[in-house]
């Protein structure tokens, strides 16, 4: 029973997307009309700016952290790992919003920080430096994400902590397959233009 409160609990904790709420208070607007069509950060900080990207971005982070939290409450590191996936899965197909949300990168994060802070140090490492050299948030998110198992089994992190690396990194890489044709096809846009789509959603 304490499983399906924290699998419910947390997909519609995941499913509370700070894009769509704050682009709709602050312009009035439904962000995922305009720009990429995605209700992340990045397409947030295009279209509607700076600060409500900042905090589209905490609020994001945050699900992914009070969702591994709401794990450990009910039960051990198994049920953390369940939450945050599932925290994640709300983010990008959320319940109140047509399951039509973001790409989970920043939610995931979120989860990473909590239940593995040494690897979010190196993800967040090798997604500054990706972005910073090639100008692409989606393929510094892509990498990153990519990075986290890697890390994971390096450090000899817990099986199910192991676990939710591969499959978190699964649910970025699914939600940036456009962004993945887009990149090899070298139509991705560039921090600085107009936005097609990608980055930390």
């Amino acid at each position: 029973m304490d499983l399906a409160i924290v699998v419910l609990l947390c997909y519609l904790l995941g499913s509370i997307s700070f894009g769509i709420i704050i682009a709709k208070l602050v312009k009035g607007i439904d962000i995922r009309e305009y720009g990429s069509g995605n209700a992340g950060f990045t397409n947030v900080l295009r279209v509607v700016g700076k600060c409500p990207s900042v905090l589209v971005l905490i609020g994001d982070t945050l699900k992914g952290v009070l969702a591994v939290l709401i794990g450990y409450h009910f039960g051990d590191t198994n049920y953390a790992v369940i939450a945050g996936l599932m925290a994640m899965l709300g983010h990008a197909y959320p319940l109140f919003f047509r399951f039509r949300g973001g790409k989970a990168v920043a939610t995931g994060l979120g989860v990473i920080l909590t239940l593995a802070p040494d690897v979010t140090l190196f993800a967040l490492a090798v997604f500054f430096l990706t972005v910073g050299i090639s100008r692409y948030v989606s393929l510094g998110s892509i990498l990153a994400s990519i990075s986290v198992p890697l890390m994971m089994l390096v450090l000899h992190k817990p099986l199910p902590i192991f676990l939710f690396g591969l499959i978190g990194a699964a649910v970025v890489l699914y939600r940036h397959k456009t962004n993945i044709v887009r990149l090899y096809q070298g139509t991705e846009s560039k921090i600085g233009q107009k936005p097609d789509d990608g980055g930390v959603k």
